[in-house]
């Protein structure tokens, strides 16, 4: 399966967060199994991210405040990486950052690395930072900005935005995204929401608010797919929220997604992206796909 410029074994990805201890989570899930895994977004600094606690079930899902924590870019090189890379992952590197700058210098810091990845992620849409009223994903301007700094470091990678189904205008901004430059879309990051203690009559998470993710924004993510796919045909595009069987990465696929993202799933069962490999590749036997590649797209409008 083609992502543009990247070549996939199969069509499933293991999203952005599930691999954050690269080396740690691969132990139990043989990622070389996986089209390829998109690890933790990280910034070219260190970031603490939010209070805690940043975790919380929801009805059919979770929201997370984790405020996008980690080391930094030359941290992760060092220490999660070459661990993945040694267990057969094809690694798709995640960048992020406050301003046009931060996604500048966190891309230059991957430049050194950039054949030990196949791809790398612009995290242009997490809701649950202290800045997260100032998405760039939620303005095609902004969006296309930080697109052409990244594209003018040259790293010779597919680039994919990860963009956010908060607008109305997302096909317009995944527009902005690709005439600046993009490979392609990661589609769509966590949706903004908030749980509330009323015992406590305060936020059950330590940030004022977070994303939620899981089988309850399946709908949404769908939706955003076959949107921005029918607005921009021939886009690749990762697929992503609420993907939880063989079935849902069917339903993506045919909305439009080239490939299908697996996050919150993992944190049930850790070795879910797996099993859905084997789900998948057990309903293109009995319904006569040979490719997983013939269902994208492939959506049908006509009534029974």
């Amino acid at each position: 399966m083609a992502l543009g410029a990247l070549e996939l074994a199969n069509p499933i990805v293991a999203a952005s967060g599930t691999f954050g201890h690269g080396d740690e989570v691969a132990g139990v899930c043989d990622p070389s199994r996986l089209g390829a895994v998109t690890a933790k977004s990280q910034a070219s600094f260190a970031w603490a991210g939010n209070p805690p606690p940043r975790l919380h079930p929801a009805a059919a899902g979770m929201v997370n405040a984790v405020g996008l924590q980690g080391h930094g870019i030359e941290h992760w090189l060092v220490h999660d990486l070459p661990g993945l890379r040694a267990r057969g992952a094809r690694v798709i590197a995640s960048i992020w950052g406050h301003t046009v700058d931060d996604y500048r210098a966190a891309a230059e810091m991957l430049a050194p690395a950039a054949a030990a990845v196949v791809a790398v992620e612009l995290n242009l849409s997490c809701p649950n930072t202290r800045h997260g009223s100032e998405i760039f994903a939620h303005d095609a301007a902004a969006t296309a900005e930080v697109v052409r700094s990244v594209a003018a470091t040259d790293l010779g990678l597919p680039l994919f935005a990860k963009l956010s189904a908060g607008t109305a205008d997302l096909p317009r901004i995944s527009g902005a995204a690709l005439e600046a430059g993009a490979t392609g879309l990661t589609l769509v990051n966590t949706v903004r929401a908030l749980l509330v203690d009323a015992e406590a009559r305060r936020s059950v998470l330590g940030s004022s608010g977070g994303g939620l993710s899981g089988p309850a924004i399946k709908p949404i993510a769908l939706r955003a797919v076959h949107d921005v796919t029918r607005a921009h045909p021939g886009t690749p595009v990762i697929g992503t929220g609420g993907v939880t069987s063989g079935v849902d990465a069917v339903e993506m696929l045919l909305a439009g997604a080239t490939a299908v993202g697996v996050g919150t799933a993992t944190f049930l069962e850790p070795r879910a992206t797996l099993r859905i490999v084997d789900e998948l590749t057990t309903w293109c036997a009995k319904h006569g796909v040979l490719r997983a590649s013939e269902l994208t797209g492939a959506l049908r409008w006509d009534q029974p």
